[in-house]
């Protein structure tokens, strides 16, 4: 798609949620152009795109299209960078956070994943009412569109608990989030059916942390593990609007001690679930 005759850039859709390779290829061709050196403007002559569009990929803001690398790697050398680059360009995962996709991505293909959550029951366990009560307290509200798109990637994560029934996903969770009646007796009722459900599984262990618990291993705050296929550990944490891949071994074994000591310390799966049947009868 070029820019219409009279040199205004084409209506390109941006992208809702800019992923981290449209970033990279962007910041790639502006490396390569401010290198040759030539403006957005002077750029934008040669690639016959405006600069505008120029500078929305530049940001990580538009999808190029073909005919756009094509020119732009004539215009910068015919390296071939771009061309291989382009290769690799995926657009943003919706309804997933920037800072959690890369570890949604390792999710996919871990062979063993381990939560431990004081916050909100983890999002591979809840049930749909109960991801809309979440979503539906978002600070600022979101639009109708945002908030199905959070939904539909959140269910759509739960999936691997199904079909992947030889990777072991153990839960370690706090007995006060089932308690909460966040979106109303109803949706509470509707998450422990579908936790009952989803733990019924051979491959996934739910163990709650019992408000009388007088002690606590992971007092710092929610945790996930995961072991990689080629048997590398790997942790993730996080907060207000952001998230942390963790890599340093010293500090994935040091969580990884904290989560299996956590396990001692928590009600064993069997009464686990026998609590969360215990809560539904009371609802």
């Amino acid at each position: 798609m070029t820019d219409s005759g009279d040199g205004t850039a084409c209506d390109w859709e941006r992208e809702p949620d800019p992923s981290d390779s449209l970033r990279t290829f962007g910041a790639v061709v502006q490396a390569l152009r401010e290198h040759a050196g030539l403006s957005r403007v002077d750029f934008g002559a040669r690639v016959r795109f405006s600069k505008h569009t120029v500078e929305s990929v530049e940001l990580g803001r538009r999808m190029p299209d073909e005919s756009f690398v094509e020119r732009a790697e004539e215009a910068l050398g015919n390296t071939g960078a771009l061309r291989k680059a382009a290769g690799h360009l995926t657009r943003g995962e919706a309804g997933l956070a920037a800072w959690f996709r890369r570890w949604a991505r390792l999710e996919k293909v871990a062979v063993s994943l381990c939560t431990y959550e004081c916050r909100l029951v983890p999002g591979l366990l809840q049930s749909e009412g109960y991801a809309r009560a979440v979503f539906d307290n978002s600070v600022p509200p979101l639009s109708d569109g945002q908030l199905e798109a959070q939904v539909v990637a959140r269910l759509e994560r739960q999936k691997a608990l199904y079909e992947r029934p030889n990777v072991p996903f153990s839960f370690i969770v706090e007995e006060h989030l089932f308690r909460r009646r966040l979106g109303g007796r109803e949706v509470t009722r509707g998450l422990l059916d579908h936790v009952l459900e989803l733990t019924g599984q051979r491959n996934v262990t739910l163990q709650v942390m019992p408000l009388d618990a007088e002690f606590h291993a992971c007092l710092d705050g929610p945790v996930r593990l995961l072991e990689t296929p080629e048997r590398r550990r790997l942790g993730y944490s996080e907060g207000q609007q952001n998230g942390r891949l963790i890599i340093d071994a010293k500090e994935v074994s040091l969580l990884y001690q904290c989560y299996d000591t956590l396990r001692s310390q928590a009600l064993n799966p069997k009464d686990s679930r026998g609590l969360l049947e215990r809560l539904r009868g009371e609802l």
